[in-house]
């Protein structure tokens, strides 16, 4: 082996660098040229390498190259970056453990062109990579840039001892310099790699200046934390010395120790407040635990937040029930036309409150479809009350904690929204209104619906215990309110404990009363106008709820009602505006455009295979269209428009029955001889399911096979059996109501259904011609035409 004793650092420039060289590669080192960097080596394979280049007349240089990240030995140009430095081997020592020991110096970078082999080691053929900068101004001003940005990392930083600052100032050629600094500073391999990349001069210094901008932030934060860090534990020392100072002068004074202010202030507004026996005795025990506590520890502030809501929570204080029953008849007219149902079954309520107040109030449960009042006639039952009025929407609400609370052994801890509700109102007798109350969600966090069962309960809701609390609260007193838009969502234990009372919607009769006595008063004030600026015609509200609205209550009509009210303030405010602006029927769209809406009874025509349905969802009752269609092939049924699996049984039994009863509906050929049927329901975007579309797919399929048409004035809704027969169906009101707004003029109902006619409003019933029937057959007679 060669002495390398004696070798001494070498200059790059005398030196002939070979166009093929053994490559070491490492995935945790960046060599930079002309930095001198020790290196222990244990990997055979570099060992090997190295012997190599130093043995028998080698010229003792290595291609020093960086592996990519997660590459373990290099087989191809992939597991390499493209960019190294040659390294001069200045010094090898084996050492007693086999390991090798070897000091070596960077002469320049290269590019890696290719691999030459890769057993037993990898050797690369390079093309070196120079690059001399012209000296100019702006070089010039970017060296100085980057040493005083060095200066102050260094200054920020003891890792740099004073001599390698004084050679920093002293490395006169500017790619050396930002070679040195990348070397040495605290910044990882990748951003090591970049710099090495850079080859040309300027663009290596300004990413040398900018990770010299990034480590002074880093080194600038990390003092700032640690000067807060210093003046926290100062601060709270200080403060622990002076209470101890304190509790020494309370001493010598006599004093009792632990008679704190606060505890005595606790004490006081206990005796003050009107609470009950059990709640005492549990406030005084925290108070004492209080006065014997440390006012610096993190317990102390947790006890004082529960004695403030063992204080504040109205244990015995109620409002006083106004129950004048004329006058609380006069204020839900005044607030909500129609829904005469719902008006009298609440006055039934208070009349009950009335005659025997200590009686358990029911929980009613509001259902129907968004924007009909579900919400505001709360409002109006707790000003009819005197009552005080609050709203917790359940929408989304899937931990239980938010009901029961948490308890106290977490931190952040807080009674569950019931109890935080009646807090804030002050009054233990509140009308609190559960909103939304079928969108609740189960997950690992508990079920909110379960909690829900002992606030609800009659037989339970006296002695509610929130998990904060541990104290049993008395809701008896409460009058709870539900929503819910859809009833099949509603948990049924829930359900079982709540009496539930529909809102089907509103007739477009009704929707333009409200239009007009509501609504429109209110989006006039709310858009900063008066009488004498905006009217609207009845014929205009009519075209409203026709032309530009679909739904079953009213909000979607308000909106429109603003938007033409903020054309109108716009006119007013630009000075435009001269007198009154009527918004008339051929005057409607200069406001809020076109007709958005195409309803049923203008786009219905009698028609050979297209049958009116009803149907209940979400949003209410709706009209439902069913078309089918044959064209040749053989035999194959096809059912489109995003039908649920009980509709798609619906109209597999409809076609059985018609394949079974060929005869009696006087089809002469086999129903689907060669022949392909579809049945399809329009807006197929929006999912459909549900038994009562049956009669209306059976009579679609026997007006195409028999070709006769479908009167267009008809619509029916009735679950299909088998044998031909007409099952009942939910939801009549809301389909009926639906059928209305449509202008249907017949409804075939099931015949078990005639008993649900009752809850139709009685203008519907009077529009609307009904046909309970119990058989199939029956209905073919009443739709088909000829």
């Amino acid at each position: 082996m060669a002495d390398l004793d004696n070798i001494e650092v070498v200059a790059p420039g005398k030196l002939s660098i070979p166009e093929k060289l053994p490559l070491f590669t490492s995935n945790e080192l960046v060599i930079f040229p002309g930095i001198i960097v020790p290196l222990a080596i244990n990997d055979d394979q570099v060992i090997q390498l190295v012997n190599d280049a130093v043995q028998g007349g080698g010229n003792r240089m290595i291609a020093a190259i960086m592996r990519q990240p997660n590459s373990a030995k290099v087989e191809s140009m992939k597991d390499v970056y493209d960019v190294g430095t040659v390294m001069m081997i200045l010094k090898m020592l084996r050492a007693p453990d086999g390991t090798m020991r070897i000091i070596g110096q960077g002469l320049g970078r290269f590019r890696l062109k290719g691999l030459v082999q890769t057993d037993p080691y990898p050797i690369g053929e390079i093309e070196m990579q120079q690059a001399k900068p012209r000296k100019t101004v702006r070089l010039e001003a970017l060296i100085r840039t980057v040493r005083e940005s060095f200066d102050e990392v260094a200054e920020q930083s003891p890792q740099f001892p004073d001599e390698f600052r004084t050679a920093v100032h002293s490395v006169e050629d500017p790619g050396m310099l930002a070679d040195l600094i990348a070397a040495n500073i605290n910044i990882d391999n990748t951003a090591r790699q970049s710099v090495l990349e850079a080859i040309k001069v300027p663009d290596r210094l300004r990413l040398v200046r900018k990770l010299l901008d990034r480590e002074l932030e880093i080194l600038r934060i990390g003092t700032s934390l640690q000067d807060k860090t210093k003046e926290e534990i100062s601060k709270t020392q200080r403060e622990y010395y002076l209470r101890q100072q304190l509790k020494m002068i309370r001493k010598e004074l006599g004093e009792d120790e632990d008679g704190d202010g606060e505890a005595e202030e606790w004490r006081r507004k206990i005796e003050e407040a009107d609470l009950p026996e059990e709640v005492v005795e549990v406030a005084k025990k925290e108070i004492e635990r209080l006065a014997r506590m440390n006012p610096s520890s993190a317990e102390y502030s947790v006890i004082t937040t529960y004695l403030d809501y063992l204080v504040t929570l109205p244990w015995r204080k109620e409002s006083d029930d106004k129950l004048d029953l004329a006058e609380a008849r006069r204020i839900l007219d005044e607030d909500h036309y129609g829904l005469e149902d719902v008006k009298e079954r609440i006055l039934e309520v208070l009349a009950v409150q009335k005659l025997k107040p200590d009686a358990p109030g029911p929980i009613i449960c509001l259902v129907g479809p968004p924007g009909v009042g579900k919400t505001s006639l709360g409002q109006s039952i707790a000003r009819a009350m005197g009552r005080e009025f609050v709203r917790m929407a359940l929408g989304g609400v899937r931990d239980e904690a938010e009901i029961r609370g948490h308890r106290r052994t977490y931190v952040g801890a807080m009674p569950g929204r019931i109890l935080q509700n009646i807090k804030k109102v002050g009054v233990r007798n509140p009308l609190f209104m559960l909103d939304e109350i079928d969108k609740l969600v189960s997950d690992f966090r508990g079920d909110p619906s379960s909690a829900l069962l002992e606030v609800l309960d009659p037989a339970q809701n006296h002695t509610f215990a929130d998990h904060y609390i541990e104290v049993e609260f008395d809701l008896s007193k409460v009058f709870f309110i539900t929503t819910a838009n859809y009833e099949g969502n509603i948990p049924p234990p829930l359900k079982d404990r709540m009496e539930v009372i529909r809102l089907s919607g509103y007739i477009p009769d009704e929707k333009v009363q409200i239009a007009r006595n509501y609504l429109v008063p209110r989006q006039v004030d709310v858009n900063g106008l008066a009488k004498k600026y905006i009217r609207f015609t009845d014929k205009a509200l009519e075209d409203m709820v026709t032309f530009y609205t679909r739904e079953a209550g009213v909000r979607n009509l308000e909106r429109t009602i603003g938007k033409v009210c903020r054309k109108v303030a716009l006119n007013v405010a630009e000075g435009k505006h001269n007198g009154q602006a009527v918004i008339k029927q051929d005057t409607l769209a200069d406001y809020i455009g076109p007709h958005k809406v195409t309803p049923h009874w203008v786009r219905r025509k009698a028609s050979v295979g297209v049958t009116t349905g009803l149907a209940y969802t979400t949003v209410g009752g709706t009209v439902l269209e069913i078309e089918t269609s044959l064209s040749p092939g053989r035999g194959r049924i096809q059912v489109t428009g995003q039908l649920g699996d009980v509709m798609k049984e619906s109209a597999q039994i409809a076609l059985s029955w018609i394949k079974g009863h060929q005869k009696e509906l006087g089809l002469k050929k086999p129903v689907l001889d060669k022949q392909d049927l579809h049945l399809h329901v329009p807006e197929g975007a929006v999912p459909k399911d549900g038994p009562s579309a049956g009669v209306t797919m059976a009579t679609s399929l026997v007006s195409l096979f028999r070709n006769k048409k479908v009167r267009k004035d008809v619509a029916m809704t009735g679950e299909v059996t088998l044998t031909g027969k007409v099952l009942p169906i939910g939801g009549l009101r809301e389909k009926v109501v639906a059928a209305n707004r449509a202008r249907i003029k017949h409804v075939i109902i099931p015949w078990d259904n005639r008993k649900d006619l009752e809850d139709v409003p009685k203008d519907v019933q009077a529009q609307i011609e009904f046909h309970p029937v119990k058989e199939i057959a029956e209905v073919l007679d009443i739709a088909l035409m000829g």
